[in-house]
């Protein structure tokens, strides 16, 4: 009797295998993935960003040009001074052009009047230089505050859309939808803090340098005035 083998092949369901794949997130894709509220406030800071740059190597530029000084400046006016030469003393602060031979030269056309007149013109002098080395430091302390506040006003915005979709979804709640919507609104807020943080350090860096180019506008008028007595 020939006998039939039967094999029956247990075969597995056809079951999919979810792959993990890894994402990649690039930059531009969360810049330009946060709708049009989103995309507007990065925009605004994307335009404040460059402004504090422009600011800052403008600034730097500026006090670089404030600094420079010919060596012994103030005591070869100082010298001329005692020997009576003001005349000549102004030339050289005419021919040097800069913050500290303006100031000096204010002084030096009041000799013969009193010191606190001669000490009166080199101090306002002395301000009008130095509202013109401060000059749009101003802005970059209001960017430093103000670009923090933008970016998370867009969080703000793109979290309400964010729940709105899920209201909208029902109770079809995807995960993914979910969490798009809450890392796409997040990068505002942190474009503001980067933008705050660079514009926060350059004011304090611009500040300090200004600082320093005034106590020097401070010691050459004394040494001005020392040598009146």
């Amino acid at each position: 009797m020939l006998g039939i083998l039967l094999q029956t092949q247990i075969t597995p369901d056809n079951t999919s295998v979810e792959e993990v794949q890894e994402k990649t997130l690039s930059i531009m894709e969360l810049i330009s993935s946060g709708g049009i509220g989103g995309n507007i406030i990065m925009s605004v800071l994307g335009i404040l960003s460059i402004f504090a740059i422009y600011i800052l190597f403008e600034r730097i530029n500026t006090l670089n040009k404030a600094k420079k000084e010919t060596p012994n400046f103030v005591s070869k006016i100082a010298t001329l001074v005692a020997e009576k030469r003001e005349k000549d003393a102004i030339d050289i602060c005419q021919k040097e052009d800069t913050i500290v031979s303006r100031m000096m030269e204010k002084g030096l056309k009041r000799i013969g009047e009193p010191l606190t007149e001669i000490h009166s013109a080199m101090e306002n002098q002395a301000k009008l230089e130095v509202n013109k080395l401060e000059s749009n430091l101003t802005n970059l302390a209001t960017i430093s505050g103000a670009a923090p506040m933008i970016g998370f006003l867009g969080t703000v915005i793109g979290m309400i859309l964010a729940f709105h979709d899920m209201a909208s979804a029902g109770g079809n709640i995807d995960v993914e939808m979910l969490s798009k919507g809450i890392y796409t609104a997040m990068i505002t807020t942190v474009a503001g803090l980067v933008v705050g943080i660079i514009s926060f350090i350059s004011y304090n860096f611009l500040l300090a340098r200004v600082d320093k180019i005034v106590f020097n506008m401070e010691d050459s008028a004394s040494e001005l005035l020392d040598s009146l007595h």
